[in-house]
């Protein structure tokens, strides 16, 4: 991969890590419960959601192959299913991703980081 290929993919991943930043300081010491009432931070937290998978789909098939340990379409289509809302956005799925994936998605890209 060339110097510009890398650089060019490589701020969408800083980006990336920045949204996963958010969304975990953003929900830390809620309750599921407590999140899904608390407004703002909920519409906050979908936004940067939606902005990890916006991000990603800017990531090259090359780059997203060298990092099969991401779940790159999944993340994709996390994002398509928020911002088309009515197509309803189950708040336990939601939950599990803020506390599940997004912590491991947060340590991968950092990693990816360090290798680039």
């Amino acid at each position: 991969m060339s110097n510009t290929h890398n650089r060019v993919w490589f701020f969408y991943v800083r980006d990336m890590i920045s949204f996963a930043e958010k969304v975990l300081a953003y929900t830390d010491g809620f309750t599921q419960e407590e999140f899904i009432e608390s407004g703002l931070t909920y519409d906050a937290t979908l936004r940067n959601l939606e902005l990890i998978g916006e991000a990603a789909t800017h990531i090259p098939d090359d780059v997203r192959t060298a990092y099969p340990e991401i779940a790159w379409r999944a993340i994709v289509a996390m994002r398509n299913r928020i911002i088309h809302g009515y197509l309803g956005v189950d708040n336990d799925t939601i939950w599990s991703i803020i506390q599940d994936d997004i912590p491991k998605l947060l340590e991968s890209l950092q990693n990816m980081c360090k290798q680039s």
